[in-house]
């Protein structure tokens, strides 16, 4: 990183821990808990509840205690199937009842782009100032509940960007032209139900949730992300659905997870001449495994949840969403192609709750890494990740997480193009969020480092989100970003931008 991006990146980040500051020490009161308070609350103060729910949909019955000791939680690792013998699930719609069995909902949403940062381009670049999107987005999901407490989904979205026929489509490449401007996807798409009283089966195009973290990927490994905006969103909303068979079988407090997935799907990243493209160049053709019953992929999960705290333990056998640089031999001068590797990892998570404390944790080995410069090799790499969420401060979380990946029997020539990988790659988020006037603006400050200082890279995103109604809310929000050593955040540093989003749901 030069020394101008990070010193301005340490002022920044001095700024807004100031600002956070500031703000924590202005609170009227601090909702800590006290010696003796009873386990539903330990984690009050935590805005979601999304494990809550999937304790009740994921066909598990712990105790009363056990189910608020994990209110608050955002794993989603249960699914969201419903629990086979609850009494307290809905009943089957009665299809000659008269009450129909299908209902539709999503959202429509209206955002907009402004990059502020660019400097004038040289010839024949595109010109990244000022109006960078100006994007449409409709989302539908059909929800159809079946007999016998069975359920489908099919969910699809679409957008169009009009920055692109404002701005003239002459300036872009073609490759951006086919990527940003306009997408027509099949999002989930599946059929769920109940085997017996202690098998679902999961079937069609979903998204499966590993891990406890909410910024950083260690044994979250199933789903591909779509990377072609990065710093703009959070994972939860990058994930692209794989179509895949799932089998969950629950035993008291355990849950055993396994799944075929016979779609084979990589990270949507950067198109050629996009703005965060790393590279002035094209890149070389990309080696796409077919979606064969040869190359299915496999994973297993086991969870358990109990008072206060839960654990799970994964193992998968995958591709690589990440593809790597390979030589292409019988060239007289470098050519490459763009492979994924067939990679196996087995990992562990934990999450443990002590007061307004959330304590979390993942661990992650990898098998099966190759790279460009020694051909034939592969390589073990071990991630490991902790951190913690606070909710002590009345309508207030703070969340911090640091993960560092460390490639086992490292060797300096991996260090040189076109790997350009180091021995250890470090990573922390920080994220703050305080709601305001009965939760109806939401302050959210995300930073996202790469290396211990940010000199691998960097992005912090300040985002204010104001519930106008029930269905329809407004989000205005400034991201800025860091130059750094990582290939993908070489270029990055002049793609600050203001944004602006109005969503409607229904």
């Amino acid at each position: 990183m030069q020394c101008r991006d990070l010193t301005i990146f340490r002022i920044r980040v001095f700024l807004y821990m100031l600002f956070i500051f500031a703000v924590v020490m202005s609170f009227p009161k601090m909702a800590l808990s006290e010696e003796g308070s009873n386990v539903s609350e330990i984690l009050e103060g935590f805005d979601d509840d999304t494990a809550a729910d999937d304790l009740v949909q994921g066909n598990s019955e712990p105790p009363d205690d056990a189910a608020d000791v994990l209110k608050g939680f955002d794993d989603d690792t249960f699914g969201d199937s419903p629990a086979p013998g609850d009494s307290a699930a809905a009943p089957p719609p009665d299809i000659f009842a008269g009450s129909s069995p299908f209902s539709i909902d999503g959202y429509f949403k209206i955002g907009s782009s402004y990059n502020f940062a660019h400097n004038p381009p040289s010839y024949s670049q595109t010109d990244w100032r000022g109006l960078s999107r100006l994007r449409t987005e409709l989302q539908l999901d059909l929800n159809i509940d079946l007999p016998s407490q069975w359920q489908a989904l099919v969910s699809g979205k679409g957008f169009y960007d009009f920055a692109y026929r404002v701005n003239g489509k002459d300036d872009y490449t073609n490759d951006v032209i086919d990527d940003y401007e306009s997408e027509i996807e099949l999002r989930e798409a599946y059929l769920l139900g109940s085997i017996t009283d202690a098998i679902d089966i999961k079937t069609g195009r979903q998204i499966v949730v590993w891990g406890k973290s909410d910024t950083i990927r260690v044994t979250d490994v199933i789903n591909p992300l779509d990377m072609r905006e990065p710093g703009m969103t959070d994972i939860e909303d990058l994930r692209l659905p794989l179509t895949m068979t799932r089998l969950d079988y629950y035993i008291g407090d355990f849950n055993l997870s396994a799944m075929a997935i016979h779609e084979i799907r990589f990270n949507k990243n950067p198109s050629f001449g996009s703005d965060f493209y790393p590279s002035p160049l094209p890149p070389p053709p990309e080696n796409k495994p077919d979606s064969t019953l040869e190359n299915t992929e496999f994973a297993l999960a086991l969870n358990g949840i109990f008072s206060g705290w839960d654990l799970s333990a994964y193992y998968a056998d995958y591709y690589n969403d990440e593809y790597r640089f390979e030589a292409i031999d019988g060239y007289s001068f470098p050519v490459f192609q763009l492979p994924h590797d067939r990679l196996q990892m087995a990992g562990t998570t934990a999450n443990i709750a002590l007061g307004n404390w959330l304590l979390k944790s993942e661990a992650a080995f990898i098998h099966g890494l190759e790279f460009a410069n020694t051909p034939g090799k592969k390589y073990d790499r071990i991630d490991v990740l902790a951190g913690f969420e606070y909710s002590g401060f009345s309508e207030t979380t703070l969340s911090i997480e640091a993960a560092n990946r460390h490639i086992i029997e490292f060797e300096s020539a991996l260090k040189e193009p076109p790997d350009q990988v180091t021995e250890d790659q470090f990573q922390s988020a920080f994220r703050f969020t305080r709601t305001f006037v009965n939760e109806t603006y939401t302050l959210t400050v995300l930073a996202s480092l790469f290396g211990l200082t940010g000199d691998d890279g960097a992005f912090e995103r300040y985002t204010m989100e104001y519930d106008v109604s029930d269905p329809l809310s407004v989000l205005f929000g400034i991201v800025t970003y860091q130059s750094g050593d990582l290939p993908e955040m070489q270029r990055i540093g002049q793609n600050d931008r203001i944004f602006l989003e109005a969503k409607y749901s229904f």
